[in-house]
């Protein structure tokens, strides 16, 4: 089952993946989880808070169809990804995605695909406010080669 939530309400990750792993059914033997969070520090300086954009239903069905791509190359049947948009503090969780599996190696390998692809190509409009002023965010080169590595 492919689970992909966009919201702008708080993410709880340990309630959402015990919810998640609780779906895990008897041949399951791995669950692996990312979390990603909102720095309070960049390398412009310090951050009041991340603003994230999206284009509602486009969002959740370009994320949906990657997911499920991602988890046809993998073997992987349950994948949960949630990512908020809105105004997100420091400290604030932005991402969970969650791989569950027969095994570790295609729930790590999903995890860590659906990352990359979600910090370079996920259409989401990324604005740091800092002390003095707002600035776009773009995908790093580290990124984009990270994301590249799934396309060999």
């Amino acid at each position: 089952m492919i689970q992909v939530s966009i919201t702008a309400e708080a993410i709880s990750p340990d309630a959402e993946t015990a919810r998640f792993a609780a779906l895990r059914g008897a041949a399951c033997g791995a669950a692996v989880t990312f979390v990603g969070f909102c720095r309070g520090v960049s390398q412009q300086g310090d951050v009041m808070r991340l603003e994230l954009e999206h284009y509602p239903g486009f969002t959740e069905r370009e994320i949906g169809r990657i997911t499920q791509a991602v988890a046809e190359r993998h073997g992987v049947a349950d994948i949960l990804v949630m990512h908020r948009f809105g105004a997100i503090s420091p400290g604030e969780a932005i991402v969970l995605v969650a791989a569950l599996s027969a095994h570790r190696a295609a729930a790590f390998a999903a995890v860590e695909e659906l990352m990359d692809y979600l910090k370079t190509d996920a259409p989401f409009w990324k604005r740091e406010i800092g002390p003095s002023g707002a600035r776009w965010i773009e995908p790093t080169a580290e990124d984009r080669r990270r994301r590249e590595e799934h396309s060999k």
